[in-house]
């Protein structure tokens, strides 16, 4: 645990690393605290607004019985569980009694179609699944291509169907009694799967000690969390790293309440009413969903505590749009799938520089390198890495060696991401290898650009791209969603690129602008930006 400290220097200088040799994530984050008597765990926010809480000792129940279930349908240690469930008990019970079974649990994303699935299911090997009524459908139509699929367990029905089993049922006549597996802290325990850049996604497979090692990184954008009255949710999906790992596991290793609900579709004012009504204290909130709250006017939300974010760099209006809304500086950190919560802010004890991720959190080495490993002087843009040996980085790709061994150069795991260092430590995000746009000799980050234009009062959202030109090699493009009162027009596209042009760099304003009704996002908020460059290459009309 990242102990306070009055200086970024005394934290890092003070931090120490405790991984034990044996740990297991399901002991740690359920049964050790039902065994100390330790109350409510989950605050279940349900569809029509009923609220259910969930204690550890109900958590460690259901999930020995579940642990059960998988040994009586035959699976073994080691074997995969995949999890198909929005916010919602269950989906902490799957991953707990996963763990103590010494078996590997498998998020996966609720919103996924059929191809998507079956290709994470299959590359995996899941011998089981636990999913909800919404979710079979999509299942039973790729089932009989899975072959290692041994059970499906579907939550909300009180029936067995032909090729599955009801949940509740099928636990209440299980045993609550389970003895969780030994494991070691570098036994595998995780896969979450990445899209990446190019390919088909990529297994990243973590071992316990993942969650020690994002304890610091969950501790210190949340200004030292956990501390008395302390609740945490997120509108991030707990299938993806930001809601399963930055949220719910180390919130439940503290034994602080996480708040579950997932919108159906994120609404700013709603939100704002959620938070308020259930007393939320800390959030992971992605920039997206910042950038939509900041267009409620007159917000106010002086209950929280702390708000940490990521993804996408922030800029000086959002954050100061945050210190006027909540009364305190939102956090910027930085990670990814293979590797997260590295770098971040904590505005308590250091400045919060407006474009920066901030610095390496303790315990963590992050430097800028080279393509063979060396560092990078101050300013220039190298590749972001991670020394080997950090209990946060990820194991391997499942079933990919390759690329496994291509995500490292000497002591250094490479992001995949480009940045730069100032004078003062602090990392500065520039962009993917494939979204660094290159114009007439300059080497342009579609981050900056952005902040930028954000800062338009006619813009809601926005993306730059790079697109080919003849002269330049590439021209920045903008893509633009306007804000309510505003209608496209040529005027309009003007003062933007003056807009940009004054605020930022003449060779950073976009010589093209479009305007758009929205941007293609992934599931986590991330700007799409390689599907609005394919766009870009169509021709006219074949686009929306």
């Amino acid at each position: 645990m990242l102990e306070p400290a009055a200086s970024y220097e005394e934290a890092r200088a003070r931090f120490r690393w405790r991984v034990p040799e044996r740990y297991n994530i399901g002991v740690d984050i359920c049964d050790r605290h039902a065994e100390a008597g330790a109350g409510t765990a989950l605050i279940y926010v349900q569809g029509d607004g009923q609220v259910r809480e969930v204690s550890f000792t109900e958590l460690k129940r259901a999930s020995n019985r579940l642990a059960n279930v998988l040994a009586g349908a035959r699976l073994v240690r080691g074997d995969r569980v995949a999890i198909l469930l929005p916010q919602r008990p269950e989906t902490a019970i799957a991953h707990i009694a996963a763990h103590k079974a010494g078996m590997v649990s498998v998020p996966l994303f609720t919103l996924f179609g059929e191809d998507a699935l079956q290709y994470r299911l299959s590359d995996s090997g899941a011998a089981a699944l636990v999913t909800d009524r919404d979710s079979l459908p999509k299942i039973m139509t790729i089932r009989d291509r899975l072959p290692d699929l041994k059970l499906v367990l579907v939550a909300d029905e009180s029936r067995d169907g032909p090729d599955w089993e009801a949940f509740a049922p099928a636990l209440a006549a299980a045993s609550d009694r389970f003895t969780p597996v030994d494991t070691l802290a570098d036994d595998p325990a995780i896969i979450i799967y990445t899209s990446g850049t190019t390919g088909p996604p990529k297994g990243a497979l973590h071992a316990h000690r993942v969650l020690l090692g994002h304890l610091p990184g969950v501790e210190f954008p949340q200004e030292f969390f956990p501390k008395p009255g302390d609740r945490f949710w997120t509108p991030a999906d707990w299938a993806w790293i930001g809601g399963l790992i930055d949220v719910l596991l180390p919130s439940l290793h503290h034994g602080v309440p996480v708040v579950a609900h997932r919108f159906a579709k994120f609404e700013p004012e709603a939100a704002f009413d959620f938070i308020a009504r259930h007393g939320v204290r800390n959030a992971f909130l992605p920039p997206t969903a910042l950038k939509m709250m900041r267009q409620v006017p007159d917000a106010r939300c002086p209950t929280m505590r702390s708000i940490g974010s990521g993804g996408e760099s922030l800029g000086a209006e959002l954050l100061d749009w945050g210190r006027r809304t909540f009364g305190f500086t939102i956090n910027e950190f930085y990670g990814q799938t293979e590797c997260n919560l590295v770098v971040g802010n904590c505005a308590s004890i250091m400045e919060v520089r407006p474009g920066s991720m901030g610095k390496p959190i303790p315990g963590h080495e992050v430097a800028i390198v080279d393509g063979d490993g060396n560092f990078m002087p101050p300013g220039e843009p190298g590749a972001i890495a991670v020394r080997r040996g950090d209990p946060v980085m990820f194991l391997k790709y499942w079933n990919k060696p390759e690329a496994t061994e291509e995500k490292y150069v000497g002591d250094w795991m490479l992001t995949g991401d480009l940045g730069r260092v100032d004078d003062d430590g602090y990392l500065h995000y520039v962009g993917r290898d494939d979204d660094v746009i290159t114009s007439a000799g300059y080497r342009i980050g579609p981050g900056e650009i952005e902040d930028c234009l954000m800062t338009h009062p006619a813009v809601a959202l926005a993306a730059a791209i790079g697109v080919p030109d003849p002269l330049r090699t590439q021209a920045v493009k903008a893509c633009i969603v306007l804000a309510e009162g505003h209608a496209p027009s040529d005027e309009l596209k003007r003062a933007i690129q003056s807009h940009v042009k004054t605020r930022l760099a003449a060779h950073e304003y976009p010589r093209i602008v479009e305007f758009v009704d929205a941007l293609p996002m992934t599931t986590t908020g991330k700007i799409m930006r390689r599907v609005l460059r394919e766009r870009h290459a169509e021709p006219e009309g074949d686009h929306p």
